[in-house]
């Protein structure tokens, strides 16, 4: 371990210094390979310094005890246990650096929303999910842009759908897909009785191109239709909506929230992309994990994998075993400390499962 940790620390220090080239400065895309490299072992290297440095620590106090001075004797018995488990510490977080990256993490989002179980109390719950993502994203100051939407007459979502950019945007959120429950009292329900609904959460890292090869004319059925929904100006009137259905998977993304035939027809075929992107990585992982007895951390998006309590004010992730007391600030946006813990918990299990194999 050693030793491929100052491999990575060389070559971080050899990417810094090509950074400070002009001439690679001037070639972007040369520029931009590097930068990612950088970004992806940057970590590692203030962890390996530190773990270098407790080593020889404990490797001098150790010396230190076979001394005849009696007082540097019980200064290194009284420092060499906590440089211990410190040392311990340090190794552990490092095997969750050294843990293969997701090639998904630097990437946009497309997130859905959608109501499930429980009417419009479901879809109520769904509005204020989508509120709490878009005020995380507000924080990580990245850019929300809404792509379709189905709305309630009670001020709910049926359906949301989402692009989120920014910095490692599927990083952050990957572990949001899946079923998420709420319990609590509906404005509606006069005798005060908890109601049970679900609302589904799918978070789908944007394909790129490159990664994704369609054949448009052979693979894509595009129809042209008059917008629905509340009518308003040019709503109504003109031919722009779009429903692009992919015939081998059986896809089909309708955009109708842009006047603009072609905006509508730009923001579903990014849509389609995500889902045949997250579909062929599912069938992959499928693959993947057939001989497994267990998966760990499959993201199936029928496990329920979070409830909101709103009397107790508490949310549980049920993967996790994590519970706060926190609703009220969560639903505010204040996402942060517990989408880490829950990101720590799947890189654990994931280093239990590699040790295991």
């Amino acid at each position: 371990m050693l030793d491929k940790l100052d491999k990575i620390e060389q070559r971080f220090e050899e990417i810094e210094t090509k950074l400070c080239d002009p001439a690679i400065i001037s070639n972007r895309s040369e520029f931009t390979k590097l930068s990612k490299e950088r970004a992806e072992i940057e970590a590692l290297v203030p962890v390996h310094r530190e773990y270098k440095k407790i080593l020889a620590d404990i490797v001098e106090y150790e010396e230190t005890l076979s001394d005849g001075d009696p007082e540097l004797k019980e200064l290194a018995e009284a420092e060499l246990p906590e440089l211990r488990g410190k040392k311990v510490a340090l190794e552990e977080q490092i095997k969750i650096l050294l843990l293969p990256k997701d090639p998904n993490d630097t990437k946009n989002v497309i997130l859905e929303v959608r109501a499930g179980t429980g009417g419009e109390e479901a879809a109520l719950f769904a509005a204020d999910l989508f509120r709490m993502y878009g005020r995380f994203a507000e924080s990580k100051n990245w850019k929300v842009e809404v792509m379709s939407n189905s709305t309630t007459d009670g001020g709910g979502y049926k359906e949301v759908v989402a692009s989120i950019s920014g910095k490692e945007v599927f990083s952050n959120l990957k572990y949001e897909s899946g079923v998420h429950r709420v319990q609590r009292v509906p404005a509606t329900e006069s005798q005060g009785r908890i109601h049970t609904s679900a609302v589904t959460v799918a978070v789908l890292p944007e394909a790129e191109e490159v990664e994704l090869n369609i054949d448009e004319d052979k693979e894509l059925r595009i129809d042209v239709m008059r917008a629905g929904g509340p009518g308003g100006q040019c709503v109504n009137t003109t031919d722009s909506a779009v429903r692009i259905t992919h015939l081998p998977s059986g896809l089909v993304v309708i955009c109708q929230d842009e006047k603009s035939q072609h905006k509508n027809r730009a923001k579903a075929m990014k849509i389609l992309r995500a889902r045949l992107f997250d579909k062929l990585q599912a069938e992959l992982h499928a693959e993947r994990a057939a001989d497994r007895k267990s998966q760990v951390g499959s993201g199936d998006r029928s496990e329920r994998i979070r409830t909101y309590n709103f009397p107790q004010g508490r949310i549980t992730d049920h993967r996790a075993g994590l519970t706060v007391h926190k609703l009220d600030a969560m639903l505010a946006g204040n996402l942060e400390d517990f989408l880490n813990t829950v990101r720590a918990y799947f890189q654990a299990e994931t280093l239990k499962e590699q040790n295991r194999e």
